[in-house]
């Protein structure tokens, strides 16, 4: 399982459970499931009417892999490729189809084998840097379903305000006190169910899977630069070298990105 994603959900969910169990004599009044029934539903149903059904239903599998903690196994493609390369530049062609074969990473299989197939540079290239642009727009595309659900959630929590104002309204009109307090309570706790989903769900869990796909992308690159090292019948030992230092510079390009969002809101008051 992935720590950090079930800390902080866990924990930001027990933050505000914990508040309202210090601010509040009546617990009940934060449960309400026609206002939670009203802002899941309706995020889902418009979240229906804008991608199709298919791409919908993978946000299910891509929540579940937010949950693990994935590994992209970098380390395991580097010495399948320098093993490989190893083959080719002694002159095993045989045997390095052999181990090609049982190289689990379809992206770097698929790259060396154009290699030993004589493929050229500017074909290789193309391929592989198509297959990491599709591979790009695909996760992009899962990771901006949460983004519009997030944008939902939110709304539908004003819908069900509404809805309790309209129907408190009524009350008011009837004399009856209690269906007010139940009309009073799906106003506001259905805009509170909004803002939580929102914040606390769909718009980290998009921010996740973008930071997924940039390190993914990273690893890609490097081992098109390990393929192309391949083609240039570089040594197997400066290949290994060269991945590893691009390895390292990869991991704090990342960091550096993580920390560029919290610049940017630092210097936006200054540009206003």
């Amino acid at each position: 399982m992935n720590p950090s994603t079930l800390i902080g959900m866990i924990g930001g969910f027990g933050i505000i459970i914990g508040a309202i169990l210090l601010e509040s004599n009546h617990i009940g009044d934060f449960v309400n499931l026609p206002g939670l029934l009203l802002v899941l539903g309706g995020t889902l149903a418009a979240t229906l009417v804008s991608y199709p059904l298919h791409e919908v239903l993978r946000v299910f599998r891509v929540f579940s892999i937010v949950l693990r903690n994935e590994r992209l196994y970098a380390e395991r493609d580097i010495a399948e490729l320098v093993d490989v390369a190893k083959l080719k530049f002694q002159g095993e062609i045989n045997r390095a189809d052999e181990k090609l074969n049982r190289i689990k990473n379809p992206f770097l299989r698929s790259g060396m084998q154009m290699v030993l197939d004589g493929a050229s540079n500017q074909d290789i290239m193309t391929l592989l840097q198509w297959r990491i642009g599709r591979m790009r727009a695909r996760e992009r595309a899962e990771a901006q379903i949460f983004r519009t659900m997030s944008s939902f959630a939110p709304a539908f929590g004003l819908l069900g305000t509404l809805l309790g104002l309209i129907n408190m309204m009524h009350a008011m009109d009837a004399a009856h006190f209690t269906e007010i307090g139940g009309s009073m309570a799906l106003a506001l706790v259905a805009t509170l169910y909004g803002i939580l989903l929102a914040n606390l769900v769909f718009k980290p869990i998009a921010l996740k899977l973008e930071r997924r796909t940039e390190q993914r992308v990273m690893v890609m690159n490097m081992m098109v630069e390990g393929v192309m090292l391949m083609q240039q019948q570089r040594s197997p030992a400066f290949i290994r070298e060269t991945l590893q230092s691009f390895l390292a510079q990869s991991e704090d390009e990342l960091r550096e990105v993580a920390a560029q969002p919290a610049k940017r809101g630092a210097a936006s008051p200054r540009a206003r």
